[in-house]
């Protein structure tokens, strides 16, 4: 049987809780983790609506994008959405995890699933986050060498850009004196040994941390492992906000805006004038974008694709790119697509289902 905890093992392995931003609250909101999982509902919002839907669809866990709650709250009662949500969440047994701006920091999470709607190629992060990468150093004898470094392979060890399998390996002697109560791979208690061993070095993800040296220590044939974990001030090209690409040809600006509209299915689209140059490099991000601005004219962006963009941040444009508003909601609705084939490949004969609830709050009057 699945439990609640399975599931979201595999949401904090893709998109770790410790890469959301601060004021968020990403995670387990409502409900035990522990309990067995009858089914999950993705929706973009927790809402009442959505609550019952997934209970009336036999799901006893709705995976929404926004947190139900994102602060400490003083009451829970009918008056507000929230209030509404939650109480239905807990009349129902029904439990909430929120996978937020931890998805929107890393390159394949929510600005990745708009590149890949647009097919937009060569993405890399817009505004890499710093302190998220972190070298290991271990020492290892050399007929062990290859088992752990694969499985600190597998544990997501030694990815750099585009290369997968990256580290590095020398030579050397350690030397120990095995005490009492110890069981020493080689060597004898009480004597001095030196071993030929091999000093492996990778880098990592930082938010892998704890499964990097779990992996180690379950690999490793030293009952006590000697290793070093060193903070880097290297960014990692697939961990931060937003992205950037290339289009698959070049496009006259209006074209491109066109290609917005239809593929996001929008009413209406909100940009600043055309600057007259063709469009081959195209900025993205998910939800309020504003603050990365300046970030898409420094790469060079010939369009930037955001939402809640406030009225004096469209000057920010400057007639050196197209600024253009989508809407939050239009944005990332896409984003229940993304968690839903996740979870399909993970869980191939397991309920995974996407709401049908509208939880949009915005209507256009056209």
């Amino acid at each position: 049987m699945m439990r609640i905890l399975d599931i979201i093992n595999v949401l904090e392995t893709v998109a770790p809780p410790s890469l959301q931003e601060s004021y968020d609250n990403s995670g387990l909101i409502i409900g035990d983790g522990a309990g067995i999982c009858t089914g999950v509902m993705i929706s973009l919002d927790a809402t009442e609506n959505v609550i019952e839907e997934a209970f009336k669809r036999n799901c006893n866990l709705v995976l929404s994008h926004h947190p139900i709650i994102f602060s400490g709250l003083k009451k829970i009662n009918s008056h507000d959405y929230t209030g509404k949500a939650v109480t239905a969440a807990i009349r129902r047994e029904i439990a909430v995890y929120a996978i937020h701006t931890n998805l929107d920091n890393i390159i394949q999470g929510v600005s990745g699933k708009m590149a890949e709607i647009l097919g937009i190629k060569n993405i890399e992060t817009l505004l890499p986050l710093k302190g998220t990468v972190k070298k290991l150093s271990t020492f290892i004898p050399i007929l062990h060498l290859e088992k752990v470094r694969q499985a600190l392979f597998q544990a997501g060890g030694g990815k750099i850009g585009n290369y997968s399998d990256c580290s590095f390996s020398v030579m050397g002697k350690g030397s120990y004196t095995a005490g009492e109560g110890t069981n020493p791979f080689a060597g004898e208690k009480g004597k001095a040994h030196e071993e030929e061993e091999i000093k492996l070095e990778m880098v990592f993800p930082a938010p892998l941390e704890s499964a990097i040296v779990k992996a180690l220590k379950a690999s490793h044939p030293y009952e006590e492992v000697a290793y070093d974990i060193i903070p880097l001030s290297n960014t990692m090209a697939s961990i931060g906000s937003g992205c950037i690409g290339d289009t698959e040809g070049e496009m006259e600006e209006l074209e491109f805006l066109q290609l917005v509209k239809e593929k996001f299915r929008l009413t209406v689209l909100r940009h600043t004038p055309l600057t007259g140059t063709k469009v081959n490099r195209v900025a993205l991000c998910g939800g309020a974008g504003s603050f990365l601005i300046s970030r898409a004219l420094a790469a060079e962006a010939d369009i930037f694709i955001t939402s809640d963009v406030k009225y004096h941040e469209f000057f920010d444009a400057n007639g050196r790119m197209v600024l253009a508003d989508i809407g939050h909601f239009e944005s990332e609705q896409f984003t229940i697509n993304l968690l839903f084939d996740l979870l399909q490949e993970k869980f191939p004969n397991f309920a995974v289902l996407k709401s049908g609830s509208k939880t949009n709050p915005i209507q256009y009057l056209i």
